[in-house]
């Protein structure tokens, strides 16, 4: 395949650095993944195992598909003192409580010898400590954004939205046209309500209030976060998440919003997956841009849906470090990232080395790059699901639906999400806030 370069962003943070390979210590080295349709699987096991172990001959890369069940199963068994010898995690808030209960080793000596420090941007670094030690690593960053079709808001006129007031002129249009103005449904993954939550809190609260109360410096019952869930819930009894919410999955959103059923889709970027499976078919176009603010800045929460760690158990640390050194590197990087965009993307610093395949969407490549300037710049929101505790994050899911539905208050959510944190908080399950 005929392959173009990934230009560099003028606002990488530092160059990597070439290492040479060390010896390893010879023996299988397991890693159990979530779930992965077979397509995916493929290229995993192209991309990444058949690589590795054809450069490590005196070791052996498994992967174990573990589906809906792996956070579950990973818990029972780092209690039991068996399971994987690399750790993946559904991002950092689980990385906290497994690295206070000693079911991780720590990584910096690894970091040291890999040149981690280097080649991963530093504010991920940070995000991976526990109590002064690296614990982890991100597999991917991402961040949430509004999607829209392009095609659509030509042909009726609309601007894409800069502002919280603009966004609601274009979906009171698009209901007046019977169009569903958010794409979105949780039928597959009930904590998609998170998402939501957590555009709402900084496009409206602000990401400086949320980091002030990710530090304990201001309850979530401050009058910034009761503005922000009113407004949700005003979006929500107008209509804006349309009558499907509970019935429709992550892929079906995209088909919705290319067939016009749809105007915009609120998501993350790992839905870039699935736009040119459902859009040139279509014959339609996508658009992506940060979302709409009050203060009309584009606000990009800053997101890591998994991570990297390697269990204290392991009997293969050296094998586990080098293997998770392999998929941060800029060929493996290129190669996932050109078959799967929005689930690889790893948090190079420097991006000048990578290749991409010639049908990546341009608009993928942008929406990255934007994102590496707004980490850059640390001018980046929060993510629920990255920076709240576990017991937070659960409850944040689970109690919107109450909201939505009538059967709490905005005051009682935010009073059960504070006190829920504050406990975490002085328990130290809170992940590494880095500062702003």
């Amino acid at each position: 395949m005929e392959r173009r370069t990934f230009v560099k962003s003028a606002l990488v943070l530092l160059s990597s650095t070439a290492l040479a390979a060390p010896t390893l210590a010879a023996g299988p080295i397991s890693w159990w993944y979530e779930t992965a349709t077979p397509e995916q699987q493929g290229v995993i096991s192209r991309n990444i195992i058949e690589r590795f172990n054809a450069a490590h001959p005196d070791n052996t890369l498994s992967i174990d598909y573990r589906g809906a069940q792996l956070d579950n199963q990973m818990r029972v068994a780092l209690l039991s003192g068996s399971g994987p010898d690399i750790v993946y995690t559904a991002g950092p808030s689980y990385v906290a409580p497994m690295a206070q209960a000693g079911q991780l080793l720590p990584l910096d000596s690894y970091a040291e010898q890999f040149g981690w420090y280097d080649r991963v941007l530093p504010v991920f670094i940070e995000m991976g400590k526990y109590d002064g030690q690296l614990f982890a690593l991100p597999k991917t960053y991402e961040t949430l954004g509004l999607y829209y079709n392009a095609t659509m808001f030509e042909e009726h006129g609309w601007t894409p939205p800069t502002t919280i007031a603009e966004l609601e002129t274009v979906a009171d249009a698009m209901l007046a046209e019977d169009i569903v103005p958010f794409s979105s449904g949780n039928a597959l993954w009930r904590p998609t309500n998170e998402h939501y939550v957590t555009l709402a809190i900084n496009a409206i609260a602000g990401p400086d209030n949320v980091y002030k109360a990710l530090k304990g410096e201001i309850p979530w019952t401050s009058e910034p976060f009761v503005a922000a869930i009113t407004k949700l819930n005003e979006w929500w009894a107008k209509g804006y998440f349309g009558p499907n919410y509970f019935s429709l999955n992550g892929e079906q959103q995209v088909a919705e919003l290319a067939g016009g059923r749809a105007g915009m889709m609120p998501s993350g970027t790992w839905q870039f997956q699935h736009i040119n499976t459902y859009f040139p078919p279509a014959n339609a176009e996508a658009g992506f841009i940060g979302f709409p603010s009050v203060e009309g800045e584009p606000v990009f929460p800053l997101g890591v849906g998994s991570t990297f760690s390697i269990a204290a158990t392991s009997q293969n640390p050296d094998g586990a470090a080098a293997a998770i050194d392999f998929i941060f590197s800029d060929e493996t990087y290129g190669l996932m990232n050109t078959e799967w965009q929005g689930e690889w993307n790893t948090p190079l610093s420097d991006l000048s080395g990578v290749t991409l395949g010639e049908d990546v969407l341009p608009l993928y490549t942008e929406a990255m790059q934007t994102l590496a300037q707004s980490v850059a710049q640390d001018e980046y929101g929060y993510t629920t699901w990255t920076f709240l505790p576990p017991a937070t994050v659960s409850f944040v899911v689970s109690g919107i639906e109450e909201v939505w539905l009538g059967r709490t208050t905005v005051e009682q959510y935010l009073q059960q999400w504070d006190a829920t944190f504050q406990q975490e908080l002085a328990e130290g399950k809170v992940p590494a806030i880095p500062a702003r």
